[in-house]
């Protein structure tokens, strides 16, 4: 059940950048796209929008193709890396059409030029789409070889000047270890930018960790597959995820 109680005044952030993985858009499959999940994908942030937050979205192509996987094989790194690219094209696209199916208003940007598909990225054009209402999906992770969609989505953050970089997975927070294969692990409620570097936590890559630590861009790591989690995360309430800031 979708959370619908929160109303525009208590919520605690006014633009967001939501970090989903490729994988999320897996559902129980193996590989590619299961469609039932961009829906409800779409129809949570359907209440979110409607609550009046301005929600960007950076979304991974490891349902697809991964730079650094088996699947690239002896693949030179940068064409591999591209390849990868072009995977976050495709999932943007089709959570652009799950929105749109429930009336939400969206644009897909793309660090990399695709005039048929997608916007390229321009900051302040960016800016202005999330200003009069409209849901941005931020494509083709930076544009650059080398760089995650960690990376893409902690710098996106910055050049929108979101509050806050919202990163879903399939756990409730930062744990000391794998919850799914150390049943010992305990989770936190909060932790700093330095211990998650320093214990070596998989919360983001390094450079997107350091990027947000430099620039006092907190994060929150939450579980994307409880219904209603993105509307209490924007609202503030407590015990949702784990806080990752100074």
């Amino acid at each position: 059940m979708v959370v619908t109680g929160a109303k525009s005044q208590d919520l605690a952030y006014r633009r967001v950048l939501l970090k989903i993985s490729g994988e999320a858009l897996m559902g129980e499959q193996n590989y590619g796209i299961d469609v039932d999940v961009a829906h409800s994908l779409a129809e949570e942030l359907k209440v979110v929008h409607r609550l009046g937050v301005q929600v960007a979205v950076v979304v991974g192509g490891g349902n697809i193709f991964r730079g650094v996987s088996k699947s690239a094989g002896n693949m030179d790194r940068s064409s591999a890396d591209y390849i990868g690219m072009l995977a976050t094209v495709m999932n943007a696209v089709v959570l652009q059409d799950a929105l749109e199916k429930v009336s939400v208003d969206t644009r897909v940007m793309s660090a990399i030029e695709i005039p048929q598909l997608a916007e390229p990225f321009i900051r302040r054009r960016a800016v202005r789409h999330l200003e009069k209402g409209r849901v941005v999906i931020f494509a083709a992770g930076t544009g650059n070889p080398y760089f995650t969609t960690d990376s893409a989505a902690a710098l996106r953050a910055l050049e929108i000047k979101a509050d806050i970089i919202l990163k879903a997975t399939k756990v409730d927070g930062v744990y000391t270890a794998d919850p799914m294969k150390d049943a010992a692990a305990e989770r936190f409620n909060e932790i700093t930018y330095r211990q998650v570097l320093e214990k070596e936590l998989k919360v983001m890559d390094a450079s997107a960790i350091s990027l947000c630590m430099d620039n006092n861009l907190p994060i929150i790591v939450f579980n994307m597959r409880e219904p209603g989690n993105i509307t209490r995360v924007v609202s503030g309430e407590s015990g949702v995820g784990t806080k990752v800031a100074c």
